[in-house]
């Protein structure tokens, strides 16, 4: 693909146009794929520094960059490729483009996410480690992991 685009915008930032897709896929990755009934726009949204790659008008993958539920930590979450686009790396590429952000504006910050249990040896692979034992969020096993960057 040669046409695809970086975009990082905060929520204000973004076009009515920008939002409703990124809303749209969410919804379609979390609550229908996932069958996961929950309220998956929050609060959160509204100060996010969303991440997302783009080839034309078509989406590809997406991540939100937010403080943690502790307000001490950066985090980010929601990370999804779109269905057409997955096995092609995009999610290595939006989670590698999302630290790349958090290097930048949240400079020597540790981050701190809730993975969904079976992507722990992914996350692994960026250097998180697991700091909680595995956990029910929504339904979905997940497991709390921290990138130091000391």
């Amino acid at each position: 693909m040669e046409n695809i685009q970086l975009i990082v915008k905060s929520t204000n930032q973004l076009t009515p146009q920008e939002l409703l897709q990124i809303m749209e896929e969410r919804v379609k990755v979390f609550v229908v794929e996932q069958n996961c009934p929950y309220q998956e726009v929050d609060q959160k949204d509204q100060t996010a520094l969303h991440v997302f790659l783009k080839n034309k008008d078509e989406f590809i993958a997406y991540s939100r960059v937010v403080w943690h539920d502790d307000q001490v930590h950066i985090s980010f979450g929601r990370v999804l490729v779109a269905q057409k686009f997955r096995g092609q790396g995009f999610g290595r590429q939006i989670v590698s483009t999302a630290l790349d952000q958090i290097k930048h504006f949240y400079p020597h910050q540790d981050v701190q996410i809730q993975a969904q249990t079976h992507l722990k040896k992914f996350y692994s692979s960026f250097g998180f480690q697991a700091i909680s034992p595995s956990y029910l969020e929504d339904g979905i096993p997940h497991t709390d992991m921290l990138l130091s960057v000391d």
